[in-house]
């Protein structure tokens, strides 16, 4: 019996997906849990397992299609069998200006693509998608003139050397092309920047107990679960406890109303090869330390190595970018919308500061929190901020 393959929702209100690959080839065997295409979402791109074994046929989308979430774009079929008469085609444009879809149904993507005729791996479409390379000026040098990653790559070395004339300069220029996702990044903090009401409190802190829970957890946890704690783990409990007890920090603007989660799901930032990404801890605050750690570490990999699924990205209800490891006193973050806030993290550095009246050397932290200010305002903040500190303040508790 032949299996929909249909377009994912893979975060909260999304109406839509971008396809960015098939990572099978027409008429091959699919086995149940492989992965099957690549979907881009306001955070990352993410590959999308199989549901069942069969033989992928019947496609109906192609790469750089915007397809409604559930609209179903390919089948997963028993050898022998048929793929079921596909309906009206039902693809938005191939390019998004904000989350809401703004093309009308069946128009083409813009992006550019093989002609029918011709043969290309999954992998060699994406690559050619990423350097901007003309598929109908390649030739193929796999079997039947297939297009091959390797075809993609000389291709683009080409339109590298090849002079600009358009521009003429002394020096020598480099044009560097803009992954999937690092463009996702550009068009996603343009929008947050130019659209949500930012503004942003911050607070010094006195990160002894931090270091000094930190470190008496480090060998328990390394022992039992082959993992380091850190900073971050430690700040993310902190603030997941601390959303506890002012939901309206965890909570969305949608547009005509305020939505407050009833879970808590921290979201942390992460650098990637010229981007950054989000990958999400869901019931955070339920989470011991030692959890938090794993989840952060296995995020982590999955990440470096474009392998985040669709439960990584999706459902983050408030974001930790920690930029201390770079030794980055303090900053201000942009925030991830739809979420109200987000928080940034700066190193932990030795300063002289005043105790009881006293000048000492204390490990200092600073932390500034990012708002929107359509849900939550600055005494909301200062009162989130100050039980923050606190928690900090208690960390080996």
């Amino acid at each position: 019996m032949a299996v929909s393959v249909v377009m994912p929702a893979l975060e909260m209100a999304q109406e839509s997906g971008k396809l960015v690959s098939w990572l099978k080839n027409e008429g091959e065997q699919v086995r149940k849990g492989e992965m099957l295409l690549e979907v881009e979402t306001d955070k990352a791109v993410v590959e999308v397992e199989a549901s069942s074994d069969g033989i992928l046929a019947g496609i109906t989308a192609q790469p750089g299609d915007v397809i409604p979430v559930g609209h179903t774009i390919a089948w997963l079929v028993q050898p022998g069998e048929s793929p079921p008469s596909p309906p009206s085609a039902h693809i938005l444009s191939g390019r998004r200006t904000d989350a809401s879809p703004v093309a009308a149904a069946g128009v083409a993507a813009s992006e550019p693509s093989a002609p029918a005729a011709v043969r290309i791996s999954p992998k060699a479409r994406r690559l050619a998608k990423e350097h901007d390379v003309d598929l109908s000026q390649v030739r193929g040098s796999g079997p039947g003139g297939e297009i091959l990653a390797d075809d993609i790559l000389a291709a683009a070395d080409q339109v590298r050397l090849k002079p600009d004339t358009t521009y003429e300069s002394k020096s020598a220029d480099e044009s560097q092309a803009v992954t999937t996702i690092g463009r996702l990044m550009a068009e996603r903090t343009t929008q947050s920047w130019t659209t949500v009401p930012h503004f942003f409190v911050s607070r010094e802190v006195d990160a002894g107990a931090l270091k000094a829970a930190r470190d008496a957890m480090l060998p328990a946890v390394e022992k039992s679960h082959a993992v380091k704690v850190t900073f971050t783990d430690l700040i993310v409990r902190a603030a997941a406890r601390t959303l506890k007890r002012h939901p309206r920090l965890n909570a969305s603007w949608t547009g005509d109303h305020i939505v407050v989660h009833s879970e808590i799901n921290v979201a942390l930032a992460m650098a990637v090869e010229n981007a950054v990404v989000t990958g999400v801890i869901p019931h955070t605050d339920a989470m011991p330390v030692a959890e938090i750690a794993v989840r952060r570490r296995d995020l982590m990999q999955r990440a470096t190595v474009g392998r985040l699924r669709p439960e990584d990205v999706g459902g983050g209800t408030f974001t930790i970018s920690n930029l201390g490891m770079y030794d980055v006193d303090a900053f201000t973050a942009i925030i991830v919308p739809p979420q109200a806030a987000i928080l940034a993290v700066g190193a932990v550095v030795d300063r002289v500061v005043a105790v009881d009246g006293k000048a000492a050397v204390r490990p200092m932290m600073t932390v500034t929190l990012s708002c929107d200010h359509r849900v939550v305002d600055g005494a909301r903040a200062a009162e989130f901020l100050r039980d923050l500190v606190t928690a900090l303040h208690e960390a080996e508790r």
